[in-house]
């Protein structure tokens, strides 16, 4: 099934006949009897069940990966381009980065991608990441697929410590700026309505979140799935956005609550 064309992650629940039990897809890769240790980290890590794709995997991350300095700098930028689907040219990978089915990521041209970072593109069916031209990603910051796409549009500036995540579509538009701290989680809502079985057994509703061109998003600030946040709002601090909001637009608070229009001059 493709969740790209359903508003429900049913690929998200599996269900163990041999042990009766109910499992999410990640849970039922890791405990699945029938595959070997190796096989199981391919899957997660690499998503390929080529050995010389795992082994290049391993050289580049393992010896490369950790390598402090301008010299891991220019090593990893001459080095690394194999891993992925596309490097455009002047990017930058710092230290120790987490990196998930890498030929499913895309990257623009003179992207920066700070020390720490994640970016997992893991999934069975999905198209993985993109990241536009002169786009930046702060230390720590976790840009994680669950069999979704996520698109950042270029000179979008995502702060450290962020959590951006997708089981469905997570499209971030052009000249975005994420404060640090920012969560915008394109899935992870779960059926509750039964109680003869756990939670974790009936499923997650997925809708996608859009934030677009020109937005602002100040620290902390939580997105939440199925929001649309239109052009050129800004977010304050500490809000959770529950609800869409429209073009132009201030909004803070717990629920975020427009505060104030924008004046929208001749230049815009």
């Amino acid at each position: 099934m493709n969740n790209l064309n359903s508003g429900y992650c049913q690929d998200e629940l599996r269900i163990s006949k041999d042990e009766n039990t109910q499992k999410t897809e990640l849970q039922a890769a890791l405990t699945d009897t029938r595959r070997s240790p190796l096989q199981k980290y391919q899957a997660l890590a690499v998503g390929s069940t080529s050995f010389l794709t795992l082994l290049k995997y391993e050289v580049l991350t393992t010896l490369l990966g950790p390598l402090p300095g301008a010299l891991g700098f220019f090593l990893r930028k001459i080095f690394y381009k194999s891993l992925f689907g596309h490097v455009g040219r002047g990017t930058i990978f710092g230290k120790s980065l987490t990196i998930r089915h890498p030929h499913k990521i895309f990257i623009g041209n003179n992207v920066v991608i700070d020390d720490y970072a994640v970016l997992d593109a893991k999934g069975s069916d999905n198209q993985g990441i993109i990241l536009g031209d002169n786009v930046m990603i702060g230390r720590n910051t976790v840009i994680s697929c669950k069999n979704g796409n996520i698109t950042i549009g270029d000179n979008t500036n995502i702060a450290m410590n962020c959590f951006i995540q997708s089981g469905k579509q997570v499209t971030i538009g052009k000249n975005v700026l994420f404060a640090a701290y920012c969560y915008a989680i394109g899935g992870g809502d779960h059926e509750f309505e039964r109680t003869d079985i756990p939670i974790i057994a009936q499923g997650q509703v997925v809708r996608g979140i859009t934030i677009e061109d020109n937005c602002w998003l100040g620290a902390a600030v939580k997105v939440l799935d199925g929001v649309a946040i239109a052009r050129d709002s800004i977010i304050g601090a500490g809000a959770v956005v529950t609800k869409s909001i429209s073009p132009f637009n201030i909004a803070v608070g717990i629920p975020a609550k427009v505060i104030k229009h924008r004046n929208i001059t001749d230049e815009n």
